[in-house]
């Protein structure tokens, strides 16, 4: 950003880019709809003169009255381009920030994402961006009529008489005064609002997605009560501001536009005494008694600017936090797949959660990550799929430390598969293409085929073309499971990840998810080793490819065939081996197999 912060409305401009030319002819557009708007006073006050005069010329009048019109009719309609242009810019530009803002969401560490609640970053970037609409579309056109009109005005009104001008400007500092005391303690008034808002907005989202746990176990009054309480926070917030503006606010709109007040028995006297003709003094009266308006509509800006200025400072926080920095090209040879963690340790909100973690996951191989919940085992994922930056320590692939790999290229070479898998409320078809964009509906199909997806989708209303809702929410846990894992088969990564990707499937459906595994990672021929090996998967046998698969579980029995099991344990390596050699150890993997096999036994006596 490098530009002072307090610079919202060039801020904003800068946001603008090849639309700011819109924004200049705005402004040029509003010049000559203000001109256009005061001729006609002109035009008004030689129409008196001439009736005072006695002027019977019926043609005379005739023309002033058809320069007003056309010229009331010019104010109207450059007026209406200039807004017409501002808000054109406008939205391009509020939409090039919005864009801007998720495009950095994408860049950040997952955790700092996370930190925050979504109802907060879904208020900033849809409501309090919007916000801004009114504010930088009008803001420039009604400047420049609200203050240049005025301006142009006095300074014809101070030509005819300096002295009804300074009287015209009497109450002015009266009402300044009263503006000042409504602004007094804004920021904080207004702070209190955005907090206020922000925190309703969490709290609706908690609630609407807890409604089920909080019907099943009872908890709609508790959990009502905090939304209540939340609701009428945020309305007291803006109650409460509103009525300790209102005394000032009434004062300062009866008063700045009074202009009368000192106009109408100063000209009076002026007229009498002979200082002034009477068709001046009428013509200072045309002149000034609209003169405060435009002034006061510029003033009502103030709080819209102010607000802008606080809204502008919530997006760049979110634009200028901290974001994973990667290059734009890869400059270093990634030579083969292998992945090596040294040292790597991770830090959260200042706590430190992995301490020196080291382990070398070849290319085509099966690894495991076992442990207790809380391990650190999820971290480690997400460290290696580049979601989050190691405190300490390094993460290379095929020799080259991850961070100096291209983000995108990077993700290109991983599939992520995690226990919530997050689904589009868009349709199947339209979900599993987000693996791979350009793949055609063959593709997209036949990946849904190896996953076991194919069957239960044609029998859906609409198949591919169903709308699976708002986070998958109108498909099972299973079947959105396996939508995830054709969504990564089409993908087709060198890295495969799954994060207890069926930790919440019952049993059937987590043997079609492990058969779907299988296909995706493995094949039944072209083995990248030499020796190539073999496993059984649900009694068929298949041949290892090149593709690496990394595997949480909590169901060991899931992963004793894995080429090598880690066992994490308080954000550190406990044990690493082989199913037989970590039995044999007689360690906690040992006793977590023990407890799995009795677990095991239960459900069959059951």
């Amino acid at each position: 950003m490098g530009k002072d912060k307090n610079n919202s409305f060039g801020w904003l401009l800068e946001q603008s880019g090849e639309r700011k030319g819109k924004f200049t002819a705005s402004v040029i557009l509003a010049a000559i709809s203000m001109i256009c708007g005061i001729v006609p006073y002109y035009f008004v006050a030689e129409t008196v003169k001439m009736l005072l005069d006695g002027n019977t010329d019926t043609g005379a009048y005739i023309v002033n009255c058809v320069m007003i019109l056309a010229l009331w009719l010019g104010h109207s309609l450059f007026h209406a381009l200039s807004t017409a242009n501002s808000h054109l810019a406008t939205f391009h530009t509020l939409a090039v920030i919005r864009k801007t803002a998720l495009d950095k969401l994408a860049k950040m560490p997952l955790g700092n994402v996370m930190n925050q609640p979504s109802g907060s970053l879904k208020s900033t970037i849809v409501e309090r961006i919007d916000s801004i609409e009114t504010t930088l579309a009008h803001i420039l056109p009604e400047f420049t009529t609200g203050i240049g009109a005025p301006v142009i005005v006095l300074i014809y009104v101070f030509v005819i008489s300096w002295k009804l001008g300074l009287a015209a400007l009497i109450t002015v500092p009266i009402g300044l005064v009263c503006y000042a005391l409504m602004m007094f303690g804004y920021e904080e008034k207004y702070g209190r609002t955005v907090k206020a808002t922000k925190e309703l907005n969490a709290v609706t989202a908690e609630y609407i997605r807890g409604i089920e746990v909080i019907k099943v176990f009872g908890k709609a009054q508790s959990s009502y009560e905090k939304f209540a309480a939340a609701a009428k926070e945020s309305a007291a917030s803006f109650v409460d501001w509103m009525r300790s503006c209102n005394v000032y606010m009434t004062f300062a709109m009866c008063i700045m536009p009074a202009t009368m007040i000192s106009v109408l028995p100063i000209g009076g006297a002026m007229a009498i005494h002979g200082s002034i003709t009477p068709a001046d003094f009428i013509t200072v009266i045309i002149l000034t008694v609209g003169l405060i308006e435009p002034l006061i509509g510029v003033m009502s800006y103030s709080d819209d600017i102010a607000q802008m200025d606080t809204i502008v400072t919530e997006v760049r926080s979110i634009l200028d936090a901290p974001e994973m920095v990667r290059p734009e090209k890869l400059t270093a040879q990634i030579k083969g797949g292998d992945i090596v963690l040294d040292d790597v340790h991770f830090a959260y909100d200042d706590k430190e959660i992995l301490h020196g973690v080291s382990m070398t996951i070849c290319s085509g191989d099966l690894i495991a990550l076992v442990g207790p919940s809380g391990s650190g085992k999820s971290t480690i994922a997400r460290l290696i799929a580049s979601l989050w930056d190691v405190s300490g320590g390094s993460i290379s692939l095929g020799g080259v430390n991850i961070k100096d790999i291209p983000l995108d290229d990077y993700n290109d070479r991983i599939a992520y598969v995690s226990q919530d898998n997050y689904l589009f409320d868009l349709t199947i078809r339209e979900n599993i293409r987000l693996g791979k964009q350009s793949a055609t509906d063959a593709e997209v199909e036949e990946a849904a085929k190896q996953c076991g997806c194919h069957d239960f989708i044609m029998g859906l209303e609409n198949g591919y073309d169903t709308v699976v809702g708002s986070s998958g929410g109108h498909l099972s846990g299973g079947e959105r499971q396996r939508i995830a894992i054709a969504r990564a088969m089409l993908k087709n990564a060198d890295i495969v990840i799954l994060d207890e990707a069926t930790a919440y499937t019952d049993p059937e459906n987590e043997a079609l998810i492990q058969r779907s595994v299988a296909k995706l990672v493995y094949g039944t021929a072209g083995s990248r080793k030499e020796s190539a090996q073999k496993h059984r998967t649900d009694a068929v046998q298949i041949k290892r490819i090149s593709k690496t698969l990394i595997v949480i579980a909590h169901r060991l029995s899931t992963v004793k065939n894995a080429d090598c099991i880690y066992v994490i344990n308080d954000g550190s390596i406990e044990e690493s081996g082989t199913h037989n050699e970590l039995l044999k150890k007689g360690g906690l993997y040992s006793s977590m197999w023990a407890a799995h096999i009795s677990a095991k036994d239960g459900d069959d006596d059951v």
